[in-house]
Formats: C-alpha cells, structure tokens, sequence
C-alpha cells in the first residue's frame, strides 16, 4: 500500500521524548475519525435502497470519504492513487465499532465444501451404462431432477468470492437471469453446466476480475477449462489497469509476476497495461462503488435493452397481427 502512511523509525519526537500519552491521544483520534468516516462511508454504500456491501468495499468507501477530492477528480483526471487510509488502521476502528452495527455490511463469505472426488478404476476395468446412471442419480440426490436439462445462455464468473455473494446479496442473479459464482469454487465447471452453455446456443460466460497478473489471465483460464465448446464466448467485463485510470481507483503494490505470470498476460493489453502489471500493481473490484458495480453488471450481463415501444409504433404493429387487425376501411 502507500508507504507515506508509516511513522518514521524513530516514532517521531514525541516518542524520544518518553510522552507515550501523547501518541495514545493520537491514535484514538485517529479511530475516532475514522470510526466517523466508517459511519459515513456504510450510509453511501448502501444507496440507494439499501445495498449490501463487503468489508473491503466498505474500506475503499471509507478512503473516498477521506479524500473528498477524489469524487471530483474521479472521470476527469486520469490516475491511479494511493489509499488515503491503511488497511489495518481501517481494521481496527471496524473491530473497535463492531462489524454487527454496521447496517448493510455482509458477513466474510465461507468457502463451500469440496466436491467429492471421484472413485479410481481399478485397470482394465470397464463402467458400464447403468454405473453411470447410478452415478448421475448420485450426484443429482437432493436437486431438481431437471435442473440441467435446459439451456443456460449466460454465466458470469467472479474471481472474488466476496464480490460473488455480494451480487447475490443483491439479486443481480435474479434481475439479469445469470447464475453467479466465483471461479475458485465453479472451476472447472461442472460437465452439466458446460452441457447447458452448449444447448443455449451462443452462451456467455462473464468474467469480473481484479485488474492484477492473476485476475487478467483469468478469462484464458475459463476458456481453457471450457475446451472447444462450439457457440460458447467467454467474455471480460474487467477490470484492466486503463480501467483504474480512468475511474480513479486506488491500488496497490504487491510482489513482481515472474516469468510466468507475465507471459500469461493477454496480448490485447496495452504495453502501458503491461508495464503496470509488471511493476507488482494492482486494483480491486471492490474499489468500485457498489452502485455503479452493480448498475455495469447488470448493463454489461443482459446485453443492450430493446427499444421500447411508442404508443404510435404500437397501434401501427396491431395492423399486421392478424387477431384484432386495425380496420381496413
């Protein structure tokens, strides 16, 4: 994170000097203004109708009420910024407040649990046609027998699963008729699931990843589990660092990709994108505001709106339905 935040070694002259209560003086005026912003920040991220958010969104709400410039530049100047408050300063005025009195905020999600793994054929052996039946009834014990049997024409991936329950938490699944899971748990996917991109006919699997070395490379990722799946598209919806720019989100800086992560960088990035990556760079999906995430997954997810019918364009279209036609004379 930005490094300016740290005391110097020395603890500045006030610790020379043996004047401890001056410093706890300084802390909890520090959590007291950050316990306010906290405050602040949980009221904007829960418009407008009550959202729920994660912590981490939380915290990046809780820099941009630190840093009321940021709104203004935000669109205007393009930037990637340092957070205006450190993670475990944050961490500990939500403890001191208590998570459970923050009205909106989710609880940290839990991973499921693994999924069975599959018996070993002894060698030589061969499953026979009521084996697999059997197994498929196995695995389908306790769901909608059907549940597989139609087509899915979207899928979208999260690679946070904090961000995943977070979509759910607020029915996007639901208002863009798409399934949201996180790609840590969904990969690779389940051949039933593959089965109905492929019935759909031209499906989309949706990626939303952190503009990182590893969130990048996810999308290649989910078509390579995918195989050659004919008609099945795998999509972005991002983020990539020209995104972070231009929405002014902070970032942070981690350890360098190798070798190996940066070849897996995809060649579409531009070289710009790529030397940011490569310097250990990255942004989070949580650093967007939850409104406007929400609002651009529902965008990008369903697709463009049809246009919506005038009343004339309406009574025109009534002439040619055959039931009910508009008069001829």
């Amino acid at each position: 994170m930005n490094q300016r935040h740290h005391l110097p070694p020395g603890g500045g002259p006030a610790a020379r000097s043996g004047h401890r209560p001056a410093a706890g003086f300084a802390a909890r005026t520090v959590g007291g203004l950050t316990g306010r912003a906290i405050t602040v920040a949980a009221g904007r991220a829960a418009e407008p109708g009550g959202l729920r958010f994660t912590e981490r969104q939380l915290y990046y709400e809780t820099c941009r009420v630190l840093s009321p410039g940021s709104a203004f530049l935000r669109g205007r100047i393009a930037g990637t910024p340092a957070p205006v408050l450190r993670l475990p300063a944050f961490t500990r005025a939500l403890d001191e407040r208590g998570r459970e009195s923050v009205p909106g905020l989710l609880p940290p999600p839990v991973a499921p649990p693994a999924r069975p793994s599959r018996p070993e054929r002894s060698e030589g052996a061969e499953r026979s046609e009521g084996a697999e039946r059997s197994e498929g009834a196995e695995r389908s014990e306790g769901a909608e027998p059907d549940l597989y049997d139609y087509g899915l024409p979207r899928l979208l991936l999260c690679q946070s699963r904090s961000i995943a329950g977070m979509l759910l938490a607020n029915h996007i699944h639901l208002e863009a008729a798409c399934p949201v899971l996180a790609a840590d748990d969904a990969l690779p996917l389940d051949p039933r699931v593959i089965a109905a991109l492929e019935r759909a006919g031209g499906a989309t699997v949706h990626v939303l990843h952190d503009a990182s070395p590893a969130g990048v490379a996810l999308p290649a990722r989910v078509r390579a589990t995918l195989g050659p799946l004919s008609g099945v598209r795998v999509v972005s919806l991002g983020l990539v660092p020209r995104h972070v720019a231009s929405l002014r989100l902070p970032t942070g800086r981690g350890p360098r990709p190798g070798p190996a992560g940066l070849g897996a960088l995809p060649a579409a990035l531009r070289p710009r994108e790529t030397d940011w990556l490569a310097g250990g760079r990255f942004a989070e999906v949580a650093a967007v505001p939850p409104a406007r995430l929400l609002r651009t997954v529902l965008r990008l997810t369903r697709g463009p709106r049809p246009p919506r019918d005038s009343l004339w364009s309406g009574l025109r279209g009534l002439r040619g339905t055959g039931f009910m036609t508009w008069p001829a004379a």
